[in-house]
């Protein structure tokens, strides 16, 4: 049995666009593994705490070191880090605030960015401990940015996902959304068509 994670970080819910294509992207993936199970991490309905030197500390404390609010800590970031190992696919859902991603999902990334447990170092550099799964990015923008210097998320997350060894990172973009209802129409349409044709394959 195949397993989808679903990543959500619109402020908005499932009102946001992100939201909407990433419910459309499990939609179609459902179509096609109707024996699949999805596990849904909404960070907005729940938020990982932001990090913080607590946090942080628990993290580098040796586990037979930490004390109850350390190893609470500790299980959390475990439990997240679980159900992306669980994962065959992954699918996040990106809205852009500020030319940035959501705060919420930079807070999960940096509880599953676990030295020794995601990545470790070696004499050649940084290592990401994760399987290769496919992650696709389904980013809704106001305005139109791929491709240029103002798009400061897709670097981004190429960057930190393949960090963690996640290097089958696919994006598909919804932009112009605020530019009105023809434009929003037509950047829904154009990535609900990559949708398609990338589970088609």
């Amino acid at each position: 049995m195949k397993t989808l994670l679903q990543i959500k970080s619109s402020l908005n819910g499932d009102n946001g666009q992100s939201s909407y294509l990433s419910n459309q992207f499990v939609e179609r993936w459902q179509q096609n593994n109707p024996d699949g199970r999805v596990i849904v991490r909404d960070l907005a309905a729940n938020p990982v705490p932001h990090l913080d030197g607590e946090r942080f500390n628990a993290f580098l404390t040796p586990a037979d070191k930490r004390n109850s609010t350390e190893q609470k800590i500790v299980a959390y970031s475990d439990e997240l880090i679980a159900e992306l190992k669980a994962a065959d696919v992954v699918t996040i859902g990106l809205p852009m605030y500020n030319f940035g991603i959501p705060s919420t999902l930079k807070a999960y990334f940096d509880h599953i960015a676990r030295s020794g447990i995601t990545f470790h170092y070696t004499s050649n550099g940084p290592e990401g401990l994760l399987p290769s799964i496919p992650v696709y990015v389904l980013a809704a923008r106001g305005g139109m940015y791929a491709g240029t210097q103002a798009d400061s998320q897709t670097g981004y997350m190429q960057t930190f996902l393949g960090f963690l060894g996640l290097k089958d990172t696919h994006f598909i973009y919804a932009e112009g959304i605020a530019m009105g209802v023809e434009g929003k129409d037509k950047a829904l349409n154009t990535a609900q068509k990559e949708i398609d044709r990338a589970l088609a394959a």
